[in-house]
């Protein structure tokens, strides 16, 4: 295969993959849970940066996190809020700081997507040399910087 078929038959694959991995996230986490079937990817993404990791997080943090806006955040959270999958409390230090965490229905989305995410990671690696999972991580590397704007073509 020539350059010219290899730049379009990846470019192909990376749409593809997009969409259908966009299709199989919702699938597998709003499978078996009606709180989930009500979700968008975006809030679905919203649900996983509120449960990553242990520290508590604030709407700046998420904001950062996802790199979108103060306010993006702000609409999202409330709207899980009304949910019950997410909830607000005030830190009791500064009144100013709002701290947002996962409800007990907001967890069992976020294991749903954890599980859905490692699942996809297993499958993808199975079999795979040594090798072959550099030349993927670097891969996925360059795309994530591409797409972080951290490259120029």
């Amino acid at each position: 295969m020539g350059s010219e078929g290899f730049v379009k038959e990846l470019n192909q694959l990376l749409v593809s993959t997009y969409q259908t991995i966009e299709k199989m996230e919702r699938k597998m986490i709003c499978k078996g849970s009606a709180a989930a079937a009500r979700l968008s990817i975006a809030e679905i993404h919203l649900i996983e940066a509120v449960g990553r990791g242990k520290e508590r997080k604030t709407i700046s943090a998420i904001a950062e996190r996802l790199n979108i806006t103060l306010a993006s955040v702000t609409v999202g959270v409330n709207k899980l809020v009304k949910k019950e999958l997410l909830q607000k409390k005030r830190s009791e230090k500064d009144g100013r700081v709002i701290y947002v965490s996962l409800t007990s229905k907001g967890r069992a989305v976020y294991r749903r997507h954890a599980d859905f995410h490692m699942s996809m990671v297993k499958y993808i690696t199975l079999g795979l040399t040594k090798e072959e999972q550099y030349a993927m991580l670097r891969g996925i590397q360059k795309l994530r910087d591409f797409f972080a704007g951290k490259t120029e073509v």
